[in-house]
Protein backbone atom coordinates (compact mmCIF):
# COMPACT_ATOMS: atom_id res chain seq x y z
CA UNK A 1 0.00 0.00 0.00
CA UNK A 2 1.12 3.80 -0.83
CA UNK A 3 0.54 6.37 1.04
CA UNK A 4 1.33 10.55 -0.66
CA UNK A 5 0.42 12.57 1.97
CA UNK A 6 0.69 16.60 2.02
CA UNK A 7 -0.48 18.88 4.89
CA UNK A 8 -1.26 22.38 4.18
CA UNK A 9 -1.25 25.78 6.99
CA UNK A 10 -2.35 28.73 5.39
CA UNK A 11 -4.23 31.42 6.62
CA UNK A 12 -7.41 30.33 5.26
CA UNK A 13 -7.02 26.94 7.04
CA UNK A 14 -5.34 23.78 8.11
CA UNK A 15 -5.71 20.66 5.67
CA UNK A 16 -4.60 17.41 4.28
CA UNK A 17 -4.18 15.84 1.21
CA UNK A 18 -3.92 12.42 1.52
CA UNK A 19 -3.90 9.71 -1.34
CA UNK A 20 -3.61 5.81 -0.81
CA UNK A 21 -2.78 3.56 -3.52
CA UNK A 22 -3.51 -0.16 -3.33
CA UNK A 23 -1.60 -2.98 -4.97
CA UNK A 24 -3.74 -3.41 -7.74
CA UNK A 25 -3.46 0.44 -8.25
CA UNK A 26 -6.69 1.87 -7.21
CA UNK A 27 -6.58 5.49 -5.82
CA UNK A 28 -8.47 6.57 -2.52
CA UNK A 29 -8.26 10.20 -2.40
CA UNK A 30 -9.24 12.10 0.92
CA UNK A 31 -9.22 15.63 1.48
CA UNK A 32 -9.17 16.32 5.30
CA UNK A 33 -10.18 19.69 6.95
CA UNK A 34 -8.91 20.57 10.50
CA UNK A 35 -10.74 22.33 12.55
CA UNK A 36 -7.98 23.38 14.57
CA UNK A 37 -4.56 25.37 13.84
CA UNK A 38 -1.68 24.26 13.09
CA UNK A 39 1.37 25.37 12.48
CA UNK A 40 3.01 24.11 8.64
CA UNK A 41 4.76 21.47 10.52
CA UNK A 42 2.49 20.33 12.66
CA UNK A 43 0.07 19.93 9.57
CA UNK A 44 2.22 17.72 7.54
CA UNK A 45 2.47 14.96 10.92
CA UNK A 46 -1.38 15.27 11.60
CA UNK A 47 -1.29 14.78 7.69
CA UNK A 48 1.09 11.54 7.94
CA UNK A 49 -0.55 10.32 11.09
CA UNK A 50 -4.10 10.47 9.24
CA UNK A 51 -2.74 8.69 6.41
CA UNK A 52 -1.31 5.93 8.51
CA UNK A 53 -4.36 5.33 9.91
CA UNK A 54 -6.51 5.46 6.63
CA UNK A 55 -3.69 3.12 5.36
CA UNK A 56 -4.04 1.07 8.23
CA UNK A 57 -8.46 1.17 8.12
CA UNK A 58 -8.15 -1.03 4.53
CA UNK A 59 -6.09 -3.60 5.85
CA UNK A 60 -2.88 -3.01 4.68
CA UNK A 61 -0.01 -5.22 5.82
CA UNK A 62 2.71 -3.19 4.34
CA UNK A 63 3.08 1.02 3.88
CA UNK A 64 5.20 2.95 1.76
CA UNK A 65 4.06 6.52 2.83
CA UNK A 66 5.70 9.45 0.50
CA UNK A 67 5.73 13.12 1.97
CA UNK A 68 6.94 16.24 0.69
CA UNK A 69 8.22 17.49 4.00
CA UNK A 70 11.73 16.60 4.72
CA UNK A 71 11.56 17.60 8.20
CA UNK A 72 9.14 15.12 9.04
CA UNK A 73 10.62 12.43 6.57
CA UNK A 74 14.16 12.83 8.50
CA UNK A 75 12.14 13.27 12.16
CA UNK A 76 10.60 9.66 11.16
CA UNK A 77 13.68 8.29 9.85
CA UNK A 78 15.73 9.26 12.79
CA UNK A 79 17.93 11.34 10.48
CA UNK A 80 17.26 14.58 12.56
CA UNK A 81 16.21 15.09 15.92
CA UNK A 82 12.49 16.11 17.29
CA UNK A 83 13.40 19.07 19.93
CA UNK A 84 9.93 20.63 20.08
CA UNK A 85 7.80 19.34 22.29
CA UNK A 86 4.70 18.30 20.10
CA UNK A 87 7.02 16.81 16.98
CA UNK A 88 8.20 14.54 19.70
CA UNK A 89 4.54 13.46 20.63
CA UNK A 90 3.96 13.00 16.89
CA UNK A 91 6.90 10.53 16.70
CA UNK A 92 5.75 8.94 19.65
CA UNK A 93 2.35 8.15 18.07
CA UNK A 94 4.23 7.31 14.74
CA UNK A 95 6.25 4.82 15.89
CA UNK A 96 3.60 3.28 17.94
CA UNK A 97 1.18 3.63 14.58
CA UNK A 98 3.48 1.55 12.79
CA UNK A 99 3.84 -1.33 14.25
CA UNK A 100 0.36 -1.92 12.88
CA UNK A 101 2.34 -3.16 9.87
CA UNK A 102 4.39 -5.48 9.17
CA UNK A 103 6.51 -3.32 7.60
CA UNK A 104 6.45 0.78 6.82
CA UNK A 105 8.90 2.89 5.17
CA UNK A 106 8.52 6.81 4.65
CA UNK A 107 10.15 8.13 1.41
CA UNK A 108 10.99 11.47 0.44
CA UNK A 109 9.22 13.02 -2.48
CA UNK A 110 9.78 16.60 -4.02
CA UNK A 111 6.48 19.01 -4.52
CA UNK A 112 6.45 18.57 -8.11
CA UNK A 113 6.36 14.73 -7.45
CA UNK A 114 3.86 14.40 -4.64
CA UNK A 115 0.93 15.54 -7.69
CA UNK A 116 -1.47 12.92 -6.36
CA UNK A 117 -1.87 14.36 -2.62
CA UNK A 118 -0.98 18.23 -4.42
CA UNK A 119 -4.60 18.06 -6.72
CA UNK A 120 -6.68 17.61 -4.07
CA UNK A 121 -5.72 21.03 -2.36
CA UNK A 122 -6.82 22.65 -5.54
CA UNK A 123 -10.18 20.99 -5.22
CA UNK A 124 -12.23 23.71 -5.24
CA UNK A 125 -11.02 25.56 -8.28
CA UNK A 126 -11.89 22.27 -10.30
CA UNK A 127 -15.33 21.90 -10.15
CA UNK A 128 -15.08 20.30 -13.62
CA UNK A 129 -13.03 17.47 -11.90
CA UNK A 130 -14.71 17.46 -8.86
CA UNK A 131 -18.61 16.20 -10.71
CA UNK A 132 -16.54 13.44 -12.25
CA UNK A 133 -15.06 11.53 -9.42
CA UNK A 134 -15.84 10.58 -5.75
CA UNK A 135 -13.72 12.20 -3.56
CA UNK A 136 -14.27 11.68 0.54
CA UNK A 137 -13.99 14.81 2.67
CA UNK A 138 -13.16 14.13 6.20
CA UNK A 139 -13.27 16.29 9.00
CA UNK A 140 -10.82 16.30 11.90
CA UNK A 141 -12.07 18.57 14.97
CA UNK A 142 -9.44 18.12 17.31
CA UNK A 143 -5.89 16.97 16.80
CA UNK A 144 -5.77 13.51 17.39
CA UNK A 145 -9.27 12.27 17.15
CA UNK A 146 -10.95 9.67 15.16
CA UNK A 147 -11.59 11.03 11.64
CA UNK A 148 -15.52 11.27 10.42
CA UNK A 149 -15.82 10.06 6.87
CA UNK A 150 -18.62 11.54 5.32
CA UNK A 151 -18.80 10.86 1.32
CA UNK A 152 -19.92 13.77 -0.69
CA UNK A 153 -21.38 12.67 -4.39
CA UNK A 154 -21.92 14.92 -7.25
CA UNK A 155 -24.09 13.76 -8.83
CA UNK A 156 -26.92 15.04 -9.87
CA UNK A 157 -29.98 13.91 -11.62
CA UNK A 158 -34.05 15.88 -11.91
CA UNK A 159 -34.42 14.73 -7.63
CA UNK A 160 -31.67 17.15 -7.11
CA UNK A 161 -33.84 20.14 -6.66
CA UNK A 162 -36.73 18.44 -5.13
CA UNK A 163 -34.80 17.41 -2.14
CA UNK A 164 -32.68 20.71 -2.13
CA UNK A 165 -36.31 21.88 -1.42
CA UNK A 166 -37.24 19.47 0.82
CA UNK A 167 -34.26 20.03 3.31
CA UNK A 168 -33.43 23.34 2.66
CA UNK A 169 -36.30 25.39 1.05
CA UNK A 170 -34.28 26.42 -1.27
CA UNK A 171 -36.64 27.50 -4.74
CA UNK A 172 -37.80 24.99 -6.80
CA UNK A 173 -37.31 25.67 -10.81
CA UNK A 174 -38.90 23.98 -13.16
CA UNK A 175 -38.11 24.95 -17.11
CA UNK A 176 -36.40 27.71 -15.60
CA UNK A 177 -38.95 29.36 -14.06
CA UNK A 178 -39.73 29.07 -9.94
CA UNK A 179 -42.66 26.88 -8.71
CA UNK A 180 -45.32 28.48 -6.91
CA UNK A 181 -46.05 25.93 -4.49
CA UNK A 182 -47.93 28.06 -2.31
CA UNK A 183 -51.28 27.04 -1.87
CA UNK A 184 -54.40 28.37 -4.40
CA UNK A 185 -56.68 31.07 -2.38
CA UNK A 186 -59.86 29.10 -1.55
CA UNK A 187 -63.12 30.30 -4.33
CA UNK A 188 -66.78 30.40 -2.88
CA UNK A 189 -68.17 31.71 -5.59
CA UNK A 190 -69.02 28.07 -6.88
Amino acid sequence: MVANVDGSSTTQGNGADIVITSPQGEDLEFAVKFGFKAPNNEAEYETLVAGIKMAHETGAKHLLAYSDSQLVVKQVEGTYEAKEKSMVQYLQQIAELRTSFESFQIIPISREENVKADCLSRLASALEDFRTRHITIQYLPNPGTTLTIQAISSTTDWRTPIVEWLEKGSLLIINGKPLDLSPEPFDSSY
